[in-house]
């Protein structure tokens, strides 16, 4: 199986003391089974030029993140699937940010299972599969 990391998951290994049961099943995958989206990227970038220590940040992802994910392309097939997700939800009465929704979307178009922290946010996406690791070992550490 291969994973498609959200942005909580992504940063979670940045943090001074990441959690050790997350990094533990990190460190069974290969490099060939982590994957990211470009949105994901984006939303990397906009937090790193927010920040006050923008330089580090900048660095951490271009120096760590990148070359240890690929990231996927957010391109008209996966707006393709992002259009249905959405449509669906919104039919449902269901508001996600169309962020989350282009992630997901990304997900479902290449067969990934999305690592979060968020999975009661994504669970709303029945066509997406999650791999609760990140939720469980936040879980495990309080």
């Amino acid at each position: 199986m291969a994973y498609l990391f959200d942005t909580d998951a992504i940063s979670e290994l940045l943090r001074p003391r990441p959690l050790k049961a997350y990094l533990a099943w990190l460190g069974n995958l290969s490099r060939e089974e982590q994957f990211t989206s470009a949105v994901v990227i984006g939303e990397l970038y906009k937090g790193a030029y927010r920040s006050p220590a923008r330089r580090k940040h900048l660095n951490n992802i271009e120096q760590r993140i990148l070359p240890a994910v690929t990231a996927l392309p957010y391109d008209v097939a996966t707006a393709r699937v992002f259009g249905q997700i959405r449509a669906r939800l919104e039919t449902a009465g269901i508001i996600l940010p169309d962020a989350d929704i282009q992630i997901a979307a990304t997900a479902v178009y290449y067969d990934l299972k999305l690592v979060s922290g968020n999975i009661r946010h994504f669970a709303r996406i029945t066509e997406l599969k999650i791999e609760p690791i990140l939720a469980d070992s936040r879980a495990g550490a309080e």
